[in-house]
């Protein structure tokens, strides 16, 4: 086998969850799930029927082989062992197991009994068009497990690959794999046949000990696809091996591990088109099937929420229904389609997603076979529904109507209920048959397969394995074009020549040498900067040089700053620039020998010669009006208005600065910090203070005249701390007392922050406003807004303008403020909506934060805004910022994302930048790059410290250029190319409709795997999902974008959040961003007191979740303990200091302190916790079904969503149609 470069799998399977859109499978797996709606399906089947196979015609009532049928009679013939020696490759192959394999069968769980199916008619030999039959989920398990990602197969703990056997019972639980096929590549796992016993009992297990579905809102049943591949030509493979592959213990992944030229993963089956988790038109199902005939493919037009009504199932005649009756062999003839020999090393059959086009995404995959008649519109039995996404996929039988591939789906956001299958009743009790045709005796319904999700790319798996390959040893920056370890990987930095990664992180460090090339890969080239970040204790801060009265030596042309990419030449005399070649001479006091190698003699002795980052002094020349800057001021602006007041936001404003003055940030920790600080309060009339040192009492003075700001006093506005500290604390103590009694409820904003820039103007410096402001700003005044408030834009082509500031006023106001660098932070305590889009223009033009308590609460929010408070007031920040990004020859910088302004094409304006805030800089070729020389790239932030000394922060990076596709997917990095995804889908919601904003990112994530899976993997079937070994998670992190409450909002989301995290997202960095959309879930039962490492994450899905176990999550906002009913009574002794359930109370915002181990290691994590993050989160507690599950359920990102966001494998599924559409 090849080196773990890429991940294959077989997605053929069904995946295990309910349409990617659709609703979740009800009662899966026997257990109710609640809030769908859904009965429990007796008997807890697993899914609920297998997807319709169609008329009765070529399929005998049965289910396709494979599994099991309903409880019609008899045993499921087995059909001749079907060979598939069409691996040949000697890449594993997850498909279906060879021929001869015994047939598995079926666990017991499988809903149905055994009808036979006969597929009737000999099953032609060869494979069938697309791809390899279907797996059975046993040999998918087979498969899966055959194929060891990489050479060694994952252990069994990784998260990504669960072990076989039970845990992976659910889904395995499909069959009970009888011998195992043989695999041509196998290896090892796939032959055990998981064991019975734990997939029968599958589904009464709780998934991964979490609780019932009910808690899960879709257990992941397979979408009853027909079964994976509903027969395929070629003799099913026994039955009951042939439709599952089995799951491979899980703790291979399913992938074969062959690695096409660049890393890839490929995911053995096709995935089974479920329903594309997006809610894209609907695409008429009718994607042509890859088999013409064949079933449509699951285009799932539902997919998209919101899209389709419910359409009365389908019943998706067959699912081809265009296409003449299955012939014989049970597959839709295939239309004109030659039949191709199996694949080889195909896997189950293609999804049928293969070939319909997916309407909105690429090129319409009718191409693959003649088209389907039905091509893209859905046959008209299935209006509008999706094909059952195996049916599709599989040219199996077509699907049971109502199984459509996925169960009915009862939450109209996607997919449109599909009605029970013909014959059945409805999938539970009750339900109507939606028009499903009375099929014939229903056909078997083919067991549902689901796609093991323990089968599927892993985040934790991922995370962990960076950790211990990459986290022992010291990063070493030297080596042109090195990946660093992943965020979320402890690691040290040594700089040696490039910046470290915690300044700089690329979504690529290959660069593609033409546009052409980057164009057809589509994997944006960007980078995303934190130029003051804060570094460990560990690792030495930049070096400040000072080159005296003449400054910074630069290169005459194009102005970039000396740096290790300068080529000295002629002896030392002159040297030629690394990003234009312009040559330049040294200046005498700068010069120096070269020693033997052309490097000069005192190189590492110069940060500037042999560092990646590092600082100039900065002359005069270098500032404004060519005179220095003078130390900036801090400018506290405190609403007073009743509901400021009412809710104890004054009072515990003015308590808390009292104190926090004495921690205003300085440069040297020594010496008392020089900024001076001025304060203010109003309601609808501003209050200035005059806090002399010489004054006995503060003095107010009213400025009523807010059409005209001005500050009415200059002396004694703006004074030394320690000078006054007198009288400002008699004025702390007084307003509270002043503005008790107040009635006045109407503020004003915009002449709140003219006042604190006309302070800055007047005493000539830059500096920062903290404005703390509790309602919408409705009194007559500059800058007055009205509640535009209207949920019914939600979803429709007028949503952009809720994202839209309504007035122009405070863009003119950012844009005096980054003039007179002045920054806004600005703390929101509102009770009702207040505008987060309109009010926060002014703090993202500049630079500033905005933090947001929404029904602020002196006693359990105060802790929260407190750190908040002091934690904004103490940070480094660097005033009057210009940051420019130069670059090499070939390359430039063409977009910028994040808080600031921008009045040219290439300077950054930052009022104030601090160690939090990021700069994303996108680049686009402008001309070749060569693989010699590399690309370059060189970010300089000028800025005034905080003791006012102008400074110039230099940080290079050079990264490697490629001429071959394999070698840019082998260097990328997908946090990276996630947060640059989140940004520039987060900024383009101001002038598209989100909807059109999600289907853009599912396009370009498509054509990015597709070009991979086209130009770098090696051959393989169409039913193999491929995925390079860096990209393999790109699917569940962009689905966790695609979901997230800014393009895809839950009914319960403000419009003020999502402006809110709209622009808090565009300021983050790289980490922020992982942990934001992939939130970090500990098992606390698994943490060893003894030692001081945390225990492995699980994955974000309910069914991880032990009703006996106690988690926190953590997505850099929020902390939620999370408590399962049957939780050990010392567990809860330990942590709560109660043994009874009942009695933890969950209004507690914090743990109490007990003497216990276990108590104290427990709040010391949750503290380091809140300590890598930038903002302080409120600690949760959620009992297990209480109302505040639903919350905690947000953050199951693995998970359907309640707001029709796809789960994980459904979105993995839609993610590979939409792959197969393109190659097609």
């Amino acid at each position: 086998m090849r080196v773990r470069d890429e991940l294959r799998m077989n997605v053929n399977q069904q995946p295990h969850m309910a349409s990617p859109y659709g609703q979740p499978q009800p009662g899966y797996q026997g257990y109710p799930q609640p809030g769908y709606g859904g009965g429990h399906v007796p008997s807890g089947y697993p899914a609920q029927y297998a997807p319709y196979n169609g008329p009765g015609s070529a399929y005998q009532q049965g289910p396709p082989q494979g599994m099991r049928g309903p409880p019609t009679s008899g045993a499921p013939p087995v059909s001749g062992a079907q060979n598939y020696s069409q691996f040949g490759q000697g890449e594993t192959q997850n498909g279906p197991p060879p021929m001869g394999a015994p047939p598995q069968r079926p666990p017991v769980s499988q809903p149905y009994t055994p009808a036979a199916v006969n597929l009737s008619g000999p099953q032609p030999p060869y494979g069938q068009q697309f791809g390899a039959p279907p797996v059975s989920m046993q040999q998918m398990t087979s498969q899966m497990a055959s194929m060891q990602v990489g050479s060694t197969a994952p252990s069994p703990a990784g998260p990504g690959y669960a072990p076989p056997s039970v845990s992976q019972a659910p889904i395995s639980a499909a069959y009970t794999p009888a011998a195992p096929p043989t695999f041509p590549l196998t290896s090892t796992a796939p032959t055990q046949p998981l064991p019975t016993e734990a997939m029968a009992q599958a589904p009464p297990q709780s998934y991964y000990g979490a609780p019932p579905p009910a808690q899960q809102p879709f257990p992941n049943a397979v979408p009853p696809f027909s079964s994976t591949g509903p027969t395929q030509p070629q003799a099913p493979p026994p039955v009951s091996q042939q439709s599952f592959p089995q799951v491979p213990p899980v703790s291979q992944p399913p992938f074969s591990t062959a690695p096409p030229q660049g890393p890839t993963q490929s995911y053995g089956g096709p995935l089974p088109p479920t329903q594309p988790s997006f809610q894209r038109p609907l695409l008429p199902t009718s994607q042509p099937s890859s088999f013409p005939g064949g079933p449509p493919p699951t285009s799932t037009p539902s997919q998209f929420p919101g899209v389709m009504p419910p359409q009365p199932p389908v019943s998706q005649p067959s699912p081809y229904h265009s296409g003449p009756p299955p012939n014989a062999s049970g597959f839709p003839p295939q239309v004109g389609a030659q039949p191709r020999p199996p694949l080889a090393g195909m896997q189950g059959p293609p999804m049928a997603s293969q070939g319909p086009p997916m309407t909105t995404q690429g090129p319409p995959m009718a191409s693959q076979g003649p088209p389907m008649s039905q091509a893209n519109h859905v046959p008209p039995s299935q209006h509008g529904m999706p094909p059952s996404p195996t049916s599709a996929s599989l040219s199996g039988p077509p699907p049971q109507p109502g199984m459509q591939g996925y169960p009915p789906q009862q939450n109209g956001a996607f997919g449109q209920v599909r009605g029970p299958q013909p014959g059945y009743s409805g999938p539970y009790s009750g339900q109507p048959n939606y028009g499903a045709q009375p099929a014939a005796p229903a056909p078997a319904p083919p067991a549902p397969k689901r796609l093991d999700p323990d089968s599927i790319p892993s985040p934790i798996q991922v995370i962990e394995d960076d950790k211990a390959n990459k986290g022992s040893e010291p990063f070493t920056t030297g080596v042109r074009g090195q990946a660093p370890p992943l965020v979320t990987t402890k690691f040290q930095v040594r700089d040696q020549g490039n910046a470290s990664p915690r300044y700089i992180r690329c979504t690529a460090y290959n660069v593609p040498c033409n546009s052409d090339m980057a164009k057809q890969s589509q994997v944006p080239l960007a980078a995303v900067i934190k130029p003051l970040a804060t570094l460990p204790p560990d690792e030495t801060p930049p070096y400040l040089v000072d080159h005296g009265e003449s400054g910074p030596i630069r290169c005459n042309r194009c102005k970039a700053y000396m740096c290790p990419f300068m080529q000295f030449i002629e002896g030392g005399r002159r040297f030629q620039c690394g990003f234009c070649s312009c040559v330049t001479e040294v200046p005498p006091h700068y010069f120096q020998h070269l020693d033997h190698t052309g490097k000069r003699v005192d190189c590492y002795d110069r940060p500037e010669l042999s560092m990646g980052s590092y600082e100039f002094m900065a002359t005069v020349d270098y500032c404004k009006n060519n005179k220095f800057p003078q130390p900036p001021a801090f400018i506290f602006l405190i609403d007073v208005s009743y509901n400021a007041v009412k809710n104890g936001m004054v009072g515990i404003v003015c308590q808390e600065l009292k104190t926090l003055l004495d921690y205003l940030p300085r440069q040297n920790p020594d010496v008392e910090s020089n900024i001076r600080v001025g304060f203010v309060t109003y309601n609808k009339v501003l209050h200035f203070y005059n806090v002399k040192a010489s004054l006995a009492q503060p003095q107010m003075m009213v400025v009523s005249d807010v059409a005209d700001m001005f500050v009415p006093l200059l002396d004694g506005f703006l004074v030394n701390v320690s000078e006054s500290r007198v009288v400002i604390e008699s004025l702390l103590d007084q307003i509270p007392e002043m503005f008790a009694d107040t009635r006045e409820t109407e503020t004003v904003f915009g002449p709140v922050i003219q006042a604190g820039l006309e302070a800055l103007k007047a005493a000539d410096c830059a500096g920062k406003l903290f404005v703390f402001h509790s309602s919408l700003p409705i009194a007559e005044a500059p800058g007055k807004l009205k509640n535009r408030e209207d949920k019914k834009l939600v979803g429709t082509d007028k949503e952009k303008s809720l994202f839209q500031p309504q007035v122009s006023f405070y863009n003119t106001l950012a844009k005096e403020c980054v003039a007179q660098g002045c920054c806004v932070d600005l703390f929101l305590f509102p009770n009702q909506y207040v505008d987060v889009a309109t009010l926060g223009v002014v703090p993202t033009s500049t630079g500033g934060s905005i933090y947001k308590y929404t029904y602020f609460q002196a006693s359990t929010d105060q802790e929260r805004f407190l750190n908040d408070l002091r934690r904004d007031v103490q940070k480094q920040v660097g005033f009057d910022a210009v940051m420019r990004v130069r670059t090499s020859t070939g390359i430039r910088a063409t977009d910028f994302f994040g808080s600031f302004y921008m009045s040219n094409t290439t300077d950054v304006e930052l009022a104030g930048l601090d160690c939090d805030k990021t700069v994303t800089v996108e680049f686009r070729h402008d001309d070749k790059l060569s693989e010699e020389t590399g690309a370059l790239m060189q970010c300089a932030v000028l800025y005034t410290t905080c003791n006012g000394q102008r400074r110039l922060r230099i940080h290079n990076m050079a990264v490697n250029c490629c001429s071959q596709l394999a070698d840019l997917y082998r260097n990328c990095e997908t946090d990276t190319i996630i947060n640059f995804f989140a940004k520039y889908a987060y900024r383009s919601v101001l002038s598209s409709p989100t909807k059109n904003v999600r289907d853009s990112l599912v396009n370009q994530c498509a054509q990015i795997l597709a070009c991979y899976r086209k130009n770098c993997a090696s051959p393989s079937s169409a039913g193999q999902l491929i995925l390079p070994e860096c990209m393999k998670l790109l699917p569940v992190y962009l689905n966790c974008v695609l979901k997230s409450d800014i393009l895809q909002p839950g009914a319960d989301v403000s419009l003020d959040d999502r402006a809110y995290l709209r622009q808090l997202v565009s300021a983050m960095d790289v980490a922020e961003s992982h942990v934001f959309f992939y939130p970090r879930l500990l098992p606390l039962q698994q943490l060893d007191v003894e030692s001081m490492s945390l225990p492995v994450a699980v994955r974000d899905s309910e069914e991880r979740l032990s009703r006996g176990g106690v988690y926190l999550l953590e997505n850099g906002l929020n902390i939620f303990l999370w408590v399962g009913v049957n939780a050990q009574q010392e567990l809860l002794q330990n942590i709560f200091g109660t043994p009874a359930f009942s009695q933890i109370d969950p209004s507690m915002t914090s743990l109490p302190a007990l003497d216990n181990p276990f108590s104290k290691r427990l709040r010391e994590i949750i503290e380091s916790v809140r300590a890598q993050r930038s903002r302080y989160m409120k600690l949760m507690v959620v009992k297990q079904e209480d109302k505040l599950e639903l919350i905690f359920k947000h953050f199951l990102v693995e998970d359907k969503s309640n707001n029709g966001g796809a789960s994980y494998v459904d979105f993995l599924c839609h993610m590979h149609k939409e792959i197969r559409q393109l190659l097609s």
